[in-house]
């Protein structure tokens, strides 16, 4: 249970819900997903915020592996600090869609052994991905948070991306400098 085993190492940040999904064993959890924590901050062992994130993270597992991830990152050079962090716990042909601003293209890719959709990040995520699945706020309607995120992998697991595939390093090469604009209260 990747996802049980996450928060008991404290990887979450800013946790919306971890749920039980329909199957026995299966966890939804939508929030962030630290990349690299923050220092230690004090004699106490406290930590200062995360240094990167999984940003609006949409993840599924089951007993052992995680069945789909989905979420944003401030920089695409993050994805592979990310996979090598959590790539060993994805599950083989699990959909993997990383969102970054500073994407020059949407595209397929492989980092770190693990394929992946790569989108220009610019809506939130949950809207965006459902948007790229063709889902409708009507597919969702009535449903439990856990359910939702179960409706979004089984159209992800069916989805065919149409994106061509660029290597990682040319993924790398060709990043912008864009940043995604934060919003706040005024």
């Amino acid at each position: 249970m990747p996802l049980k085993t996450y928060q008991e190492q404290e990887l979450f940040f800013t946790p919306n819900f971890l749920e039980p999904a329909s199957k026995a064993q299966s966890y939804a959890y939508r929030g962030e997903l630290i990349i690299k924590e923050g220092d230690v901050a004090d004699d106490s062992g406290r930590r200062k915020p995360p240094v990167s994130v999984l940003r609006d993270a949409i993840l599924l597992s089951d007993d052992n592996k995680l069945s789909m991830m989905v979420g944003g990152l401030d920089d695409i050079a993050d994805a592979e600090k990310l996979m090598q962090r959590y790539g060993s716990n994805i599950a083989d042909g699990a959909p993997v869609i990383l969102l970054a601003p500073n994407l020059a293209c949407d595209c397929q890719s492989e980092i770190e052994g693990i394929r992946c959709e790569l989108l220009r990040w610019d809506a939130m995520v949950w809207s965006q991905v459902s948007e790229e699945m063709r889902l409708e706020k009507s597919d969702f309607k009535g449903q439990s948070s856990a359910e939702k995120v179960e409706t979004l992998y089984s159209e992800a697991v069916t989805y065919k991306p149409k994106n061509p595939f660029i290597p990682f390093n040319e993924v790398l090469a060709t990043a912008t400098e864009s940043k995604r604009e934060l919003h706040g209260a005024i």
